[in-house]
C-alpha cells in the first residue's frame, strides 16, 4: 500500500456531503490565508487520496481527520479528533463501516 505523504499542505473554504473522507472545495492559496479565520489544510498522497485534513479556526487546530486506504482506493480507516476525543472508523474492502 504505497500512501507516501506529500510535504506540503493543500487549503480550502470548506468541505460537502457527510461520507468520509471529507470532500474538500473551494482550494485557495497559502497566500489568502491572511484573510480567513477558518480554513482546512490538507495533505494528499501521490494518488491525490488525503491522508489528513486539520480544520484551522483562528490560527489553532479545531479538528483533525486522518485517513488510510485499501490498494484499491477504497476508505480502510479513519481517525477524527475532536475536542480532544479520538474516535476511529475501520472499514472493509467495499467501503463499508465494521
Amino acid at each position: 500500500m504505497n500512501q507516501e505523504q506529500h510535504t506540503e499542505f493543500r487549503y480550502f473554504v470548506s468541505y460537502s456531503g457527510v461520507k468520509l473522507p471529507l470532500k474538500l472545495v473551494n482550494e485557495i492559496t497559502g497566500d489568502s490565508l491572511n484573510n480567513r479565520n477558518t480554513y482546512y489544510r490538507s495533505r494528499f498522497d501521490d494518488q491525490d487520496r488525503m491522508l489528513l485534513c486539520q480544520k484551522v479556526v483562528y490560527g489553532e487546530v479545531e479538528s483533525e481527520h486522518q485517513y488510510q486506504y485499501y490498494d484499491d482506493g477504497v476508505l480502510k480507516y479513519a481517525q477524527i479528533i475532536e475536542d480532544d476525543e479520538v474516535r476511529e472508523i475501520h472499514f472493509n474492502e467495499s467501503g463499508e463501516m465494521v
